[in-house]
């Protein structure tokens, strides 16, 4: 499994990419941990101390983070995310969540595009399990 990283518009937020799919249809917008009760994964993510929101498109992962730096931040994450995609456990709890495209910040769908093309391939940006 590769879960590639790359920067966005917000230093504070850092995209993921597992290289599978993430959220079949729509997107999913996670402010604190009472809505990160609907998935498992965003659960995990914001058991980790400094996460402040979870973002989840059709092949990707955003984290924003509100204190930490990301070279602290970034390996405790791509564990939650690697943890979570080896369980085989569902993204979302069924019955549990309103997936939806209204939640999805301006960036995400203005901005996106770019930065799905510039996948970063550098040893500490990539992780491979076997």
């Amino acid at each position: 499994m590769f879960i590639q990283t790359e920067a966005t518009p917000n230093p504070a937020t850092l995209k993921f990419l597992p290289g599978r799919p993430v959220l079949e249809n729509g997107t999913l917008d996670l402010r604190d941990a009472e809505q990160a009760e609907q998935s498992p994964l965003a659960e995990r993510l914001f058991g980790i101390p400094g996460v402040s929101g979870v973002f989840f498109g059709s092949d990707f992962i955003t984290v924003t983070k509100s204190a930490g730096e990301w070279q602290q931040l970034k390996p405790m994450i791509l564990g939650a995310i690697m943890e979570h995609f080896m369980s085989g456990a569902p993204l979302i709890t069924p019955g549990s969540a309103e997936v939806n495209d209204r939640d999805a910040p301006p960036w995400h769908s203005e901005l996106a595009a770019p930065f799905h093309s510039r996948r970063y391939r550098s040893p500490a940006d990539v992780i491979r399990l076997s």
